[in-house]
């Protein structure tokens, strides 16, 4: 049990806008039930963004879901003989994204590590899409895949960084953080770029005014202790460069895994996720909710525990990470449905834009 003049400590740090330490932050998170750090999450919430919940009408394309690293948490990845394997062509994404719709606002782009798709191929990819959308935001791009680009051009990853903003990079994606663990990482995905090198890529992405999202994989190997160790190096890491836009918590599905052993994590953890990452990083306005993974039924509850963003409509064409792993979502929500959604919880829904200004309130 948490004691009460604990609790109210950080009930007063929150009121006052005065930090969280870890010290309080694993009190709270170890020993408090799941009520109580619901009030916290919801306390700083309110002091942080008020009562907007915001959305953006995107659409998810996927390039490639060949993959040479293998990650063992990883549905979406295939070998190159697999039968199911691709790799899309420029046409192939030109004809896609025609059919996105030109109300499109954001065009989020994922991949594997395809050893045969060089520089070119990706500033081709951007360009298509910009040529075609040219007021898009585009979203691409791990700093994982950009690792992967500077080493395969053999040029540095501010040269590979500058190639791909002149072509139409707005921001990078938050994939390839995973957990900030070093020993879990040698085993959930030893071939992926290191923590070291994740952080140095988004810091030299956000020095070039490129922004990012931050994220955490958890629901699998990892303990609590994991959980606040990779937030608070993301708080420190945003106290320095200020440059993520939202925080993504993504919990670890096992089915269709090398990890499929793994019991797929309950609910209360994502809710308790959501709660202590609202809490400790006081300098993230968005966290954010992929109801994809998870349904959009469990929308009302995790804006009782901090959420404040729901990513977007996810218009995909084909099946992304959280629909390979069978997650039961449909490939998409309208506009209207999310509306309608923040509007039964008493919050007031804004329709978002390109680096999350406010583009339409709906009252």
């Amino acid at each position: 049990m948490l004691p009460p003049d604990t609790l109210d400590d950080i009930r007063s740090r929150i009121e006052d806008n005065r930090r969280i330490g870890y010290p309080h932050a694993k009190s709270l998170l170890d020993n408090a039930g799941l009520n109580k750090l619901q009030v916290m999450a919801d306390l700083a919430r309110k002091k942080q963004v008020g009562e907007r919940v915001s959305f953006i009408n995107n659409y998810h394309l996927y390039y490639t879901n060949i993959c040479i690293w293998g990650c063992k948490f990883c549905a979406f990845s295939r070998r190159p003989s697999a039968p199911d394997a691709y790799a899309k062509t420029t046409d192939d994404i030109a004809e896609e994204i025609s059919q996105a719709g030109s109300d499109v606002s954001e065009v989020r782009v994922t991949g594997g590590i395809n050893p045969k798709l060089d520089l070119n191929y990706y500033k081709r990819l951007l360009s298509c899409i910009r040529d075609r959308l040219p007021k898009v935001h585009i979203e691409a791009f791990a700093p994982t895949e950009v690792a992967f680009m500077a080493y395969k051009s053999n040029l540095s990853v501010s040269e590979v960084l500058l190639e791909l903003k002149n072509a139409g990079l707005g921001s990078l994606t938050s994939g390839g953080a995973e957990i900030f663990n070093p020993e879990l990482r040698k085993k959930l995905c030893p071939r992926k770029t290191s923590i070291a090198g994740w952080i140095s890529i988004t810091k030299t992405a956000h020095r070039m005014g490129i922004p990012s999202n931050a994220s955490i994989l958890f629901g699998h190997l990892e303990t609590h202790d994991d959980w606040l160790d990779h937030l608070f190096t993301l708080r420190r890491l945003q106290d320095e460069t200020g440059g993520f836009n939202s925080f993504v918590p993504l919990c670890f599905l096992p089915a269709n895994t090398e990890m499929d052993y793994c019991p797929q994590a309950d609910f209360s953890e994502v809710l308790r996720m959501i709660a202590i990452s609202r809490v400790v990083l006081d300098n993230f306005k968005h966290i954010k909710f992929l109801w994809i993974y998870y349904g959009s039924r469990r929308i009302k509850e995790v804006l009782k525990f901090g959420a404040n963003d729901l990513a977007g409509t996810a218009n995909e064409k084909y099946k992304g990470v959280a629909r390979s792993a069978r997650s039961g979502s449909p490939a998409s929500i309208s506009r209207q449905e999310l509306v309608s959604i923040i509007k039964d919880c008493r919050r007031l829904p804004v329709e978002r834009g390109k680096l999350y200004e406010e583009k339409y309130v709906c009252h």
